[in-house]
């Protein structure tokens, strides 16, 4: 059990951290872009929570 909270403790604030930096919108838009070329499917509906995100946001 100790070592479940100890490894949620050690990614908290590492995932805490990306989505202030960078915003959420921006890390939607840029795992888009890296999924285009694989599964443009996917980086589509990416592109589209990204551009909801930002409809909702603003």
């Amino acid at each position: 059990m100790y070592s479940l909270i100890s490894q949620i403790a050690r990614f908290l604030p590492m995932a805490m951290g990306f989505a202030t930096v960078n915003g959420v919108a921006h890390n939607l838009m840029e795992r888009a872009e890296a999924r285009a070329g694989r599964n443009p499917q996917q980086a589509l509906e990416l592109r589209s929570a990204a551009c909801a995100y930002l409809s909702v946001v603003r």
